[in-house]
């Protein structure tokens, strides 16, 4: 667990399975504004089970890294947040990637949560540089990963497809500071 001063982060646990598939139900609309669509087996208890018991194969073998966004107070799920496509050898890299209850933007859950998964990316895991994709009309996640110190690398064109179309994508990253 990695705790921040609102939220904490902590990998997944098939106890995390019914809160898992609330979030998701409940945000499942807003969520694939801004990422893939889904398969009807991901919206359901036996799909996030699934999901979790992926997640921790994955983690031990290095390759990605879930982590649930709790809040301090209560404890509740109000997002995701994970480092994929781990790459090893002389890149040392990730991607970043996160989601955010829609009634819970706009409160720095986000920004807080990105600090902590990139400081155990550098830190724990000695990664080189992590990279995120945003849609360049989300505006709101672009300025919460620039906070949260990525800088802007360009533009990747029609680069993944998102509800039936290609759509283009903001590279940001940011560089382990120690290297």
């Amino acid at each position: 667990m990695f705790a921040g001063e609102k939220i904490f982060i902590r990998p997944f646990t098939p106890r995390d399975v019914e809160a898992r598939l609330q979030l998701q139900l409940e945000n499942r609309h807003f969520f694939e504004m801004y990422s893939m669509a889904r398969n009807s087996d991901y919206y359901t208890v036996e799909g996030q089970r699934k999901l979790i018991e992926e997640y921790d194969e994955k983690c031990k073998k290095d390759l990605e890294y879930n982590f649930g966004i709790f809040t301090t107070a209560d404890k509740k799920l109000i997002g995701t947040i994970s480092l994929f496509q781990v790459v090893r050898g002389s890149l040392q890299s990730a991607f970043i990637g996160y989601f955010i209850d829609k009634e819970n933007n706009g409160k720095g859950y986000a920004t807080e949560a990105i600090k902590l998964i990139v400081e155990f990316a550098f830190t724990n895991l000695h990664l080189h540089r992590i990279e995120a994709g945003v849609m360049p009309h989300n505006i709101g996640s672009i300025r919460v990963l620039e906070k949260s110190g990525f800088h802007k690398e360009g533009i990747a064109m029609k680069n993944v497809k998102i509800n039936g179309k290609w759509e283009d994508h903001q590279v940001l990253a940011i560089i382990n500071p120690n290297d």
